[in-house]
């Protein structure tokens, strides 16, 4: 642990007569935001209090180091927190997550109003890294570079009262030229499938319906422990719980993705026809120098797999436009395969160094006015598949989970919004005279319009609307009840009516 002094640092001698109140804001991908649930409960396990109103006595940034431009957009929060911390003296700010794990002591150097820095192993330090911030007037500084303890063993405060992440593992065996994951969150450790499974039940006593299974590449699952079998197993080991109705995962690997898993996902009722698969370039020989260990003939042979034996699925993907060295050759391969993969949506990035990856060091970096040629012409291509595909669903009756999430346009159009068995985003409509749900039920309906990114479900009358009241739903209820201080019943009974809202996890 290193110390250093912290300017416009909190007077360790104040005495607060109420709980400190906490503010998390999280950047990055799922497993920052499944990392932000256990920085939220371990707070409130150490009586901390969320921020309602008025400016928090604790602000958490949980980093990305991923992201383009993720430390200019840390370091523009932080200087925005200065008037604050004057007004304050209380104030505390926390920096954590691979933004802090790869600069360390950077982040002191660059804004020294910061009181803790702590890293991707040690999220559990975050407390008592605080309590001695304030106890001895200076910055607190630990980064681990191993892990201390498996985060699920810590306490969580879960964001959704009816879906929740269950991390399968930890870190990453591979060496993808691009990624700085590997370095920053270490190898690959696997949880016992017991203990998963005893986290997913345990969800599913509290209310939860869905569940996404989470780690930097899931399909890797069990090598660890010997069973090179063990996620497939563990998918169907979650069709045996009782009263949860979704599986989900993220993300496999090309590489190690096996027909034993594309078995389990279409003889295991509850785990959903949805995949996300990373292809991140078509061309060959891109791939071969991000050291993807699989090549798009294999690629497009697993997604042919999964379309034959469930034909419903949507498939997702990641890809990179402007790998160091990538031609126009290279990049036409890449249009041509996704072309023929018809994903329903893809997360497509402009490639940017990341200092410490072995990408970063390599020679032809492209032109930025290439890539960005390069990526809007890719972007208009997957717009165009994605409404087509979108458009063949059009007709179609889906049973949709609602979500607390609504549309940019819910204001105007009244329109609720559900995911369906495949992912897809619908916004839909509840008939005159029908009761309307709420998050955590389920509605069945008709898809009446489709767009690029969202379907629209718009029923006629009431017949074609049917509500299915769920126990997600009631935990939802009670959630919403307790936190308004109004006793419910464990069940859900009584519980006051309360209207959809905004998610309350602030994910920038």
């Amino acid at each position: 642990m290193i110390s250093t002094p912290a300017a416009l640092s909190p007077d360790p001698t104040a005495s607060a007569t109420a709980p400190r109140s906490y503010e998390v804001r999280t950047f990055g991908c799922q497993m920052n935001v499944h990392d932000s649930e256990r920085i939220t409960g371990l707070l409130e396990a150490a009586g901390y209090v969320r921020a309602e109103d008025g400016e928090p006595d604790l602000v958490v940034f949980n980093t990305c180091a991923v992201r383009e431009n993720a430390d200019n957009k840390l370091y523009g929060n932080l200087g925005q927190l200065v008037p604050a911390k004057k007004r304050n003296k209380d104030l505390q700010i926390a920096v954590g997550g691979c933004l802090a794990q790869k600069d360390q002591d950077t982040i002191l150097e660059k804004a020294p109003w910061v009181d803790v820095v702590f890293g991707t192993h040690n999220i559990g330090s975050l407390p008592a890294l605080l309590e001695r911030s304030r106890h001895n007037a200076e910055a607190q500084l630990e980064i681990l570079d191993a892990l201390e303890v498996f985060p699920s063993t810590l306490p969580t405060k879960r964001d959704s009262a009816y879906s929740g992440w269950v991390s399968i593992s930890v870190g990453c065996n591979n060496t993808c030229t691009f990624c700085i994951v590997p370095s920053l969150r270490g190898k690959e450790r696997d949880r016992r499938p017991g203990d998963v499974l005893a986290e997913v039940q345990a969800l599913v006593d509290d209310g939860a319906v869905e569940v996404t299974l989470l780690g930097q590449n899931v399909n890797s699952y069990g090598v660890e422990f010997g069973d090179r079998g063990a996620f497939a197993k563990l998918l169907r080991a979650c069709g045996q719980i009782e009263g949860l109705e979704r599986v989900r995962f993220t993300s496999p690997h090309p590489a190690a993705f096996t027909d034993d898993v594309i078995d389990a996902m279409a003889e295991t009722p509850n785990v959903m026809p949805q995949l996300h698969m990373p292809l991140q370039s078509g061309s060959d020989r891109v791939l071969k120098e991000m050291r993807r260990s699989y090549r798009s003939r294999r690629f497009l042979g697993i997604l042919d797999t999964v379309r034959e034996r469930i034909p419903e699925a949507a498939i997702t993907t990641d890809i990179i436009v402007g790998f160091p060295g990538e031609t126009e050759r290279d990049f036409q391969d890449t249009l041509d395969v996704v072309a023929a993969s018809r994903f329903s949506s893809a997360y497509t990035f402009q490639y940017s160094v990341r200092p410490g990856t072995p990408a970063g060091e390599m020679a032809d970096q492209v032109p930025k006015a290439v890539v960005q040629e390069r990526f809007e012409r890719l972007v208009a291509l997957q717009d165009r598949i994605a409404a087509e595909e979108n458009r063949r669903v059009v007709g179609r009756r889906v049973e949709l989970l609602v979500t607390a999430e609504a549309g940019k346009k819910s204001g105007q159009t009244h329109r609720l919004s559900g995911r369906a068995r495949d992912q897809r985003l619908v916004h839909f409509s509840v008939p005159e005279g029908a009761e309307s749900p709420r998050p955590g039920d389920f509605v069945t309906v008709t898809v009446t319009d489709a767009a690029s990114y969202h379907l629209i479900a718009d029923p006629r009358a009431a017949r074609d609307y049917e509500l299915r009241r769920s126990r997600a739903g009631d935990a939802w209820d009670r959630r919403q009840a307790e936190s308004c201080g109004v006793p419910t019943a464990p069940d859900g009974a009584g519980a006051r009516p309360v209207s959809l809202g905004m998610p309350s996890l602030p994910v920038r």
